[in-house]
């Protein structure tokens, strides 16, 4: 567990220091930094978890990939889409799944042997969870085009949590007041 937080703190290297380097620096510094360290951020998950998970793996490429662009193009507006990207694609897929009634949620539960009840909710809780995500891209987007690179940075990092955190009480309180009604 303690290598997880370490590897939670690690895991907003590249933002920040892309923030710090456009600041004090070229653009090109810049997207050299947020490249390279978004390379230490999946070595160091290797080390810290002993497993690159495919999101990171994702991330990771299309980093690569806008920074690529950004770089050729000399606008760093591509490097900081990443978010909005990585939001599309998960909840995209999240949502799709979700229209066909295949929960990646109670798959997974289910493959690891595990006996899934209220199946609906959790359905429910995973189609809000994807339509979340491709607004929270959205939101990235307009960021990324319309505030300040130390403000991406904030939204990119902790401001993410905290929205997360915002909709999983949320969700949370639904999903209670759902199950109370299941049960009676």
């Amino acid at each position: 567990m303690k290598s997880q937080k370490q590897f939670f703190l690690i895991s907003f290297l590249p933002a920040i220091a892309y923030w710090y380097l456009e600041e004090n620096y070229s653009l090109e510094i810049a997207l050299i930094g947020g490249g390279l360290l978004a390379l230490l951020e999946i070595t160091l998950e290797k080390i810290f978890t002993k497993h690159v998970h495919s999101i990171s793996k994702f991330n990771f490429f299309l980093i690569v990939a806008l920074g690529s662009i950004a770089f050729i193009g000399k606008e760093g507006i591509w490097f900081k889409l990443q978010p909005f990207f990585t939001g599309l694609i998960m909840g995209g897929y999240l949502l799709f799944r979700a229209m066909r009634n295949n929960s990646l949620m109670v798959e997974t539960m289910e493959s690891m042997g595990q006996v899934v009840h209220f199946k609906d909710q959790l359905k429910r809780v995973e189609r809000d969870m994807a339509i979340f995500l491709i607004v929270y891209g959205f939101f990235m987007a307009y960021v990324a085009f319309e505030l300040s690179t130390s403000q991406w940075t904030f939204f990119k990092t902790i401001g993410f949590y905290i929205t997360a955190l915002v909709f999983f009480v949320f969700e949370f309180i639904l999903l209670r007041k759902s199950m109370k009604k299941v049960i009676r």
